[in-house]
C-alpha cells in the first residue's frame, strides 16, 4: 500500500497534519474520528478522499433516533406480512432474504471494491450507539440471525467518522480510532481555499475579505462565529454584486451572509465602526 496516497483534492485543501493522519488511517486500516468546529470541512473530508482516490462514497447520516442495527440491515416484517396476505409479484414470501435490506455499513461490506464510508455526526445518536458498532468496525463483519448468515467485508472500507462534540464518546470506541482535530484554517490556508473556489479573484479583494472575516471571528461575544463555508458564500455575493475595493474596505456589506444569529447582528451593528478599522 502506498502510504502517501492522499494529498487533498482539487476543491479541498488540506493541511500537512490532516494529510498525514488520513494516510496513517489508511495504512493502519482504522476508522478516523474527526472533530472540529462547524465549517472546518469534517464532512467534506470524506468526499475529498473518495474523489482523490477514485473510490465510491457511502454516507451514513446519523440522527438522534439512529440505531447501530440500522447501518447493518433491516428486516421488513411488515412487507412480508402484507405479501403473505395479498401476494407479491416481485418477492417470494418463503424467502426471508427477499425482505432483508442492507444498511450503509452492510453495503460498504458487500461492495465489490473498497469504498469510503462516512459516518456523519456520530455524537447525535444515543450514547451507546458507538459501543454497539465496536465489533463491526473492528473485525468488519456482522451476523444476520434471520438468515443464519454472517456478512464479512469483501474489502475493508476507509471509515471517516465525524463528531461535533455534542456528547462524549465511549473510551472503548476511541481506542479503536485514529483521531484528528481539524484546526480552523489560518489566514494563509484560508487564502488557498478561497483561490480554489475563486481562482481569478484579485488579491486586494481577498485581503479585505479576510481582514473583515477574521476580525468578526475574534469577537468572543458571538454565539456563532462565521465559518469557512459562510466566507466562501459571502465572497461569492460580493463578486456578483461587483462592489469596489473602496466600499469593501470601508464597511462589511451583506453581513447577513456571514452572521446568522439575531443577537450577533445586533452586537456587530452596535460596534461596527470599531470592527472595520
Amino acid at each position: 500500500m502506498n502510504f502517501n496516497q492522499f494529498s487533498g483534492a482539487d476543491n479541498y485543501i488540506v493541511s500537512p497534519e490532516l494529510q498525514d493522519i488520513v494516510n496513517v488511517t489508511i495504512a493502519l486500516q482504522r476508522p478516523l474520528l474527526v472533530k472540529g468546529e462547524p465549517g472546518t470541512g469534517k464532512t467534506l473530508l470524506a468526499h475529498a478522499i473518495a474523489r482523490a482516490l477514485y473510490k465510491p462514497l457511502i454516507t451514513w447520516n446519523i440522527k438522534s433516533t439512529t440505531k447501530a442495527v440500522d447501518g447493518l440491515y433491516q428486516y421488513d416484517t411488515v412487507q412480508r406480512l402484507n405479501d403473505s396476505r395479498f401476494g407479491s409479484k416481485t418477492r417470494n414470501v418463503e424467502n426471508i432474504e427477499d425482505y432483508i435490506r442492507l444498511g450503509k455499513l452492510g453495503k460498504a461490506f458487500t461492495s465489490n471494491e473498497q469504498v469510503v464510508l462516512l459516518i456523519d455526526e456520530i455524537d447525535k445518536a444515543d450514547p451507546e450507539f458507538p459501543n454497539d458498532l465496536l465489533q463491526e468496525l473492528d473485525i468488519m463483519e456482522f451476523y444476520i440471525p434471520e438468515l443464519d448468515k454472517t456478512i464479512k467485508a469483501k474489502h475493508r472500507p476507509i471509515v471517516i467518522i465525524t463528531s461535533n462534540n455534542e456528547k462524549e464518546l465511549p473510551a472503548a470506541f476511541l481506542r479503536r480510532c485514529v483521531f484528528h482535530f481539524i484546526q480552523f484554517p489560518t489566514p494563509d490556508l484560508m487564502r488557498e481555499i478561497v483561490h480554489v473556489h475563486y481562482p481569478n479573484i484579485e488579491e486586494n479583494i481577498i485581503d479585505a475579505c479576510l481582514k473583515h472575516f477574521y476580525s468578526l471571528r475574534k469577537i468572543t461575544q458571538l454565539r456563532k462565529k462565521p465559518s469557512t463555508s459562510e466566507l466562501i458564500d459571502w465572497i461569492g455575493v460580493l463578486l456578483k454584486a461587483g462592489l469596489s475595493i473602496e466600499t469593501l474596505q470601508s464597511k462589511i456589506p451583506f453581513l447577513g451572509t456571514l452572521i446568522k444569529k439575531d443577537a450577533d447582528l445586533v452586537y456587530i451593528q452596535k460596534y461596527k465602526k470599531e470592527l472595520i478599522r
